[in-house]
């Protein structure tokens, strides 16, 4: 559990470094194969495709680990999981690791039921880069005693900082854990994106897409951490501006989508110039 002070004490993650990831990544325009929530395939690829990167959705078992292995990212969410799904994720870890791919780990509602629960423990230790997740999600893989309620977390994001760490250390993955405020971590340096809004947790997928744009943001990064930081403060920066735009959720996605469309770089740079 992390204390007042020690939440004082973490740095808010540059603007001006969210403005050089995201030129990065539309410069390179990576190809990120998704095994994705079935609910939300279509969010995370018009997400990803709002920001520049390319979105793939192979999902046979017959045919991911011959895709995981030519894209430049891969994104494992566990939200509809069951066997055919859970081996087409296993084959795809194992073709991405041995051919240097990056992946991010989504581990939706850990904790709360033991299939998917025993199976993100066996995927942790296949080396994800990234590992997404709501506080009750990271605080149970990083061994405490937690569950959400459903797909939600029932704790605050920032008591999940000690465990977001500590997960980091243990599997040299860069945790990040979302909600209010993220925290981003790689077990020794800890920054937060402060942004966002409360509108984005009323429409389905924003939370899976981030995970998805994790992934694209760590494809050819020199620096992990902070293409992760980057990508949870772009997803939270579009997210307050069609916060704006918006009457409510109904309204909300498209102008979320634009919102990123229309994020540019140099704006972000210039803002801590």
């Amino acid at each position: 559990m992390s204390d007042l002070h020690t939440i004082a004490l973490i740095p808010q993650f540059p603007l001006h470094r969210v403005g050089e990831e995201l030129a990065r990544l539309r410069a390179a325009a990576p190809l990120v194969h998704c095994l994705s929530n079935e609910v939300v395939q279509s969010v995370t690829a018009n997400v990803l495709l709002a920001l520049g990167a390319s979105p793939a959705m192979i999902v046979a078992e017959e045919e991911v680990a011959e895709f995981a292995a030519m894209a430049d990212a891969l994104l494992i969410n566990v939200g509809t999981l069951y066997p055919a799904r859970l081996a087409a994720m296993q084959k795809a870890v194992a073709a991405a690791n041995a051919a240097g791919t990056p992946w991010a780990l989504d581990p939706v509602a850990a904790g709360v039921l033991a299939y998917r629960t025993e199976a993100l423990h066996d995927l942790l230790k296949q080396g994800p880069a990234v590992i997404r997740g709501n506080a009750s999600e990271v605080m149970c893989l990083a061994g405490e005693d937690a569950s959400g309620k459903g797909v939600d977390s029932t704790a605050h994001s920032a008591l999940a900082i000690a465990a977001a760490q500590r997960l980091a250390r243990q599997t040299g993955a860069i945790v990040a854990v979302t909600g209010e405020v993220d925290y981003v971590s790689d077990g020794e340096v800890t920054w937060a994106v402060p942004w966002g809004h409360a509108l984005m947790t009323r429409v389905v997928g924003t939370g899976c897409a981030l995970s998805a744009v994790t992934a694209a943001f760590v494809a050819g990064a020199s620096d992990r951490l902070a293409a992760v930081a980057a990508a949870c403060a772009v997803m939270a920066i579009a997210g307050e501006r069609a916060e704006s735009a918006c009457d409510g959720p109904g309204t909300f996605l498209p102008a979320f989508l634009d919102a990123l469309y229309i994020m540019q770089p140099a704006m972000l740079k210039a803002v801590d110039e």
